[in-house]
C-alpha cells in the first residue's frame, strides 16, 4: 500500500512526510525543495489480538507495543504542485507520473495561508488554503483527463464498432493509475456520460475523472500549519471536506527527534508527552515544550498519525488480519506468535487473504479456520477487523 504526500511547494510536505517516516529529507523554506521522490515507511495503529488471546505476540512484519499492533504502510513525498502542472508547469508531468501507484493521497496544506499557489511565502491570513485543495484537485483531474485524451479517439470509434462498454475503453487507457474498472463504471454512471464515447469532449472528461479520481485515488486534507493558522481558515477548508484534519507537522517531527534522544516521552498519536525525569533540558527546550504541549492540548494532539490512519482505516476502508498455520498456537511455522499483520479490504474474504499470503495458497484454497472461534470457515467467509485465520491448502 502506498499513500502519496501532495500538495503546493512550501507548505510542509517533506515535514510531514519526515515526522511520519522519521527518514532524513531536505526541508526549507522555498519552493520546490524535494525534486526526487522520497520514499519511506510510516505505521498505523491496530488493537493487536495477543490481549484478548492472552498470548505474547512474536511480531515479524511490525511491532507490537502494548498491545498495538504498529502496521507499515509506504509513504511517498513528491515535488510540489504548481498551477499548470498538468500541462508542463514546475515539475509538472514528473510529479504526477511519480503519484501513478498511490492509493490514496494526503493533501498538506497551508491552513495559516501564508503562501501562494506557486508556494511563496508571505504573511499568515494572507491567502485562502481552500484555494489549495481546489486548484490540487482539478490539477490532478485535468492530468488523468489528458491520459484519457490520448488515443481516446481511436479507442472510441473501435469500441461504438465492437459495442465495447465505455469503462473498457477507460480501463485501457488508465491502466497505468491503478484504476480499478469497476471504479470507472461507478464513475461513468454518476456522471451520465453519453454511451457513445465518440460524443464526449472535454468538458464531459473532465468531469468524468473528476469522479474517477474521487473514486480511485481518495484523499485526505492535512490542514498544516495549524498552530498559527486563524480559526476560520478551518471551517473555510471543511466546507469542502468535513474530514479535515488540523496537523502541526514540525511538532510531530520536534517530538519525535526529542524522544528518540530520550528527552520526553511520547509515541505517534499521544495527545500529550511528558519531559523524562533528570533529563537535561535548556530554557529554550522548556519554552518550545510548553509551547507544543499547549497547541497540543487545543487541538488533540498532532494530527500527523490521525491523517495517516484517516487514509488507511478511514477513506481506503482498511481491516487488519493475522494469518497463522497453527490456530491453536497462533503460530507460522517457525513458532512465531501471530507474526503478521496483514491490512486487507473490508469486505475481503478468507480466500483474498490466502491469496495476499501467496499465490499458491489462494490456487489450492480449501478451507480456513477462525483461531479465535475454532470454527472451519468456507473462502467466501467476510474477514472481520483483528480476525486470525489458519489457511488450509491443497499441498
Amino acid at each position: 500500500m502506498q499513500i502519496g504526500i501532495v500538495g503546493k511547494p512550501n507548505v510542509g510536505k517533506s515535514t510531514f512526510f519526515g515526522a511520519a517516516t522519521m527518514a532524513p529529507v531536505e526541508i526549507a523554506n522555498y519552493p520546490f525543495t524535494t525534486i526526487a521522490p522520497n520514499k519511506g515507511v510510516a505505521y498505523v495503529r491496530s488493537p493487536c489480538p495477543c490481549r484478548a488471546l492472552g498470548v505474547s505476540c512474536t511480531p515479524h512484519n511490525s511491532a507490537c507495543l502494548d498491545g498495538v499492533r504498529m502496521v507499515p504502510v509506504e509513504l511517498l513525498d513528491v515535488a510540489g504542485l504548481v498551477p499548470d502542472a498538468w500541462d508542463g508547469k514546475g515539475l509538472g508531468n514528473k510529479f504526477l507520473d511519480d503519484l501513478r501507484q498511490a492509493d490514496a493521497f494526503i493533501n498538506v496544506v497551508d491552513a495559516s495561508g501564508s503562501t501562494d499557489l506557486e508556494g511563496n511565502p508571505g504573511e499568515p491570513g494572507r491567502f485562502d488554503p481552500a484555494d489549495d485543495v481546489r486548484f490540487l484537485r482539478r490539477e490532478l483531474d485535468l492530468w488523468m483527463r489528458e491520459i484519457v485524451k490520448n488515443g481516446l479517439g481511436k479507442i472510441a470509434r473501435q469500441a461504438k464498432m465492437t459495442g465495447s462498454k465505455p469503462e473498457a475503453v477507460l480501463h485501457e487507457r488508465l491502466a497505468g493509475l491503478k484504476v480499478s474498472e469497476a471504479d470507472i463504471k461507478e464513475a461513468v454512471r454518476r456522471t451520465g456520460l453519453p454511451s457513445d464515447p465518440t460524443l464526449w469532449d472535454d468538458d464531459n472528461l473532465l468531469a468524468l475523472c473528476g469522479e474517477i479520481r474521487a473514486l480511485s485515488k481518495p484523499m485526505v486534507i492535512a490542514m498544516n500549519k495549524a498552530d498559527v493558522a486563524p480559526k476560520g481558515n478551518f471551517e473555510r477548508i471543511r466546507e469542502l471536506d468535513g474530514s479535515a484534519v488540523p496537523v502541526m507537522a514540525e511538532t510531530e517531527l520536534a517530538l519525535r527527534k526529542a524522544a528518540a534522544a530520550g528527552l520526553i516521552g511520547y509515541a505517534p498519536g499521544d495527545a500529550s508527552f511528558e519531559a523524562r525525569e533528570g533529563a537535561s533540558l535548556s530554557d529554550g527546550q522548556r519554552k518550545a515544550m510548553g509551547y507544543m504541549a499547549e497547541k497540543m492540548s487545543a487541538l488533540g494532539g498532532t494530527g500527523v498519525q490521525k491523517c495517516l490512519e484517516a487514509a488507511v482505516f478511514g477513506i481506503l476502508d482498511m481491516i487488519a488480519a493475522y494469518p497463522v498455520e497453527d490456530e491453536s498456537k497462533y503460530t507460522d511455522h517457525f513458532g512465531r506468535v501471530l507474526p503478521d499483520c496483514i491490512l486487507m479490504k473490508r469486505g475481503s474474504t478468507a480466500r483474498d487473504l490466502a491469496y495476499r499470503v501467496h499465490t499458491d495458497l489462494g490456487d489450492k484454497f480449501i478451507r480456513a479456520v477462525n483461531a479465535k472461534t475454532k470454527r472451519t470457515v468456507g473462502a467466501d467467509y467476510v474477514l472481520q477487523d483483528g480476525d486470525v485465520i489458519r489457511i488450509v491448502a491443497n499441498r
